[in-house]
């Protein structure tokens, strides 16, 4: 790839921000990606001049680089043995597992892991060749842990940070992956790390510790055989909270929200769980616990549905497969047993919405179900909260990023099957007064921290990392 200019910010992510949409006609269009990340950083990157370093998402093709607005995008070319080796097999199949708990085994094979180092290097050379002298290059995720390394090798003069955007797992966890010194060291390559929760980053600080021997002080480790040092802190994402309430507020987002519930047959509690399929999301726990609450007769469906969005998700890797299967045959149960006439107990939906109709569905229901068994933030828990009005109520999982931040939330332990039946319980019968207080302390901590706060307070602490040098 060559470009014909440089640029002073640079971001590097899995995919590019933009999917290739081909038409009937054979024309062909970039549309803007559903993804978390996508979301947060448009915002971000709105109106600056950039380049983003990602794969298309198409095995085998790797267009120009070309821009979009002010933005350079650069795609980097995957085979499709690439694609299955080093996305679906070592960061889906190894990686994502033992960085979520291990709620399903992990699988380790070596061809995953050189897949990994072959596919991260190329990021990095791209990184290398779109950054001018002095760039900011911003690296996210677990997918691309083995970047800030070989990027500072090709470009030691460029300022390199990472962002995690899932969990980072105990030392006891970590250990387990065969290559966990070369993540280590990969990351380490940075200037500053940052991580949805503190936990995470102590995490991080103790793996350093145990695993490479370093030494560390505060929140800063001394790499080993450099005279680096390298600053590893929380800096929990957001949501353009502003841009997204206006699309709430808007008139046919507010039309659709009453839309739907007339659709729904104007149910006097309508709950939804919005995730992408994925085992770490609780869905199955979810489900289990309404059913038993229609099975013990606190719920009835005369009056209360749950609508369950579940966007398809690495449909090639068989856990993923198999989630699908269980969740469907649980719908199936549930509303094959108590779905009235006309009716179902569950409207479950296996597809993704545009923003506009997500929207319209946060507004028009009554309780949020947001019940990760692990999670490294869960924006949309702040979504929902900045698109309801009125007397909502979120049922949040202790195990998210966003747990430690919206504290006015119903929390739960979706491991708890009773617990979480209570939980919900308790949001759908808590008084008004009492849900419309804890839904405007949670607008207001999501409207203060959001994801232009977030980007700031990221890029200042890289600019100005390390801060705290441990003592000689």
């Amino acid at each position: 790839m060559s470009s014909a200019r440089t640029y002073d910010f640079v971001i590097a992510a899995n995919r590019l921000p933009v999917d290739r949409i081909v038409h009937d006609d054979g024309s062909v269009e970039w549309q803007t990606s559903p993804g978390g990340l996508v979301t947060a950083m448009e915002s971000v990157m709105r109106g600056r001049e950039a380049a983003w370093v990602g794969w298309s998402g198409q095995p085998d093709e790797a267009p120009e680089p070309f821009l979009d607005n002010d933005l350079l995008l650069v795609p980097v070319p995957l085979s499709a043995d690439e694609v299955a080796a080093y996305y679906e097999g070592q960061s889906n199949d190894s990686l994502w597992p033992i960085y979520h708990d291990v709620i399903v085994p992990a699988t380790f094979k070596r061809r995953w892991a050189a897949a990994y180092e072959k596919v991260n290097r190329r990021f990095a050379q791209q990184c290398a060749e779109v950054a001018a002298p002095g760039a900011t290059v911003w690296v996210h995720d677990y997918q691309l842990q083995l970047v800030p390394r070989m990027l500072r090798v090709l470009r030691p003069d460029v300022r390199i940070g990472w962002f995690n955007h899932i969990p980072f797992p105990p030392v006891e966890l970590f250990a387990q992956l065969p290559m966990r010194h070369a993540i280590l060291n990969g990351l380490l390559g940075a200037d500053f790390l940052g991580f949805q929760r503190p936990a995470d980053a102590e995490n991080f600080l103790r793996a350093c510790r145990r695993l490479l021997g370093a030494r560390t002080k505060g929140d800063v480790v001394d790499v080993p055989e450099t005279d680096r040092r390298v600053r590893a802190a929380a800096v929990p994402i957001s949501i353009d909270a502003g841009g997204l309430a206006e699309l709430a507020e808007s008139e046919p987002v507010r039309q659709r929200a009453k839309e739907i519930r007339e659709q729904l047959g104007n149910p006097r509690t309508i709950l939804l769980g919005v995730d992408r399929l994925d085992y770490t999301k609780g869905i199955r726990h979810r489900m289990k616990a309404f059913g038993e609450l229609l099975d013990d007769g606190r719920l009835s469906a005369d009056d209360t549905m749950l609508v369950q969005v579940a966007s398809p998700s690495r449909e090639r890797v068989a856990a993923y497969r198999e989630l699908r299967h269980q969740v469907e045959r649980t719908v199936g149960n549930i509303n094959g047993a108590h779905s009235p006439l006309g009716s179902t107990a569950v409207s479950y939906l296996h597809r993704s919405f545009p923003r506009e109709e997500m929207a319209a569905l946060y507004r028009a229901a009554d309780v949020m179900l947001v019940t990760p068994l692990r999670d490294g933030m869960n924006l949309v828990a702040k979504e929902y909260v900045t698109c309801h009005e009125g007397p909502g109520a979120l049922v949040l999982s202790e195990f998210t990023g966003a747990a430690n931040e919206l504290r006015q939330a119903f929390r739960c332990n979706p491991h708890d099957i009773e617990a979480l039946k209570n939980t919900i319980m308790a949001a759908i019968e808590a008084p008004a007064a009492e849900r419309n207080r804890r839904m405007r302390a949670l607008h207001r901590q999501v409207t203060r921290n959001d994801v232009q706060h977030w980007a700031g307070k990221y890029l200042d602490a890289l600019e100005h990392a390390p801060e705290k040098p441990p003592a000689p």
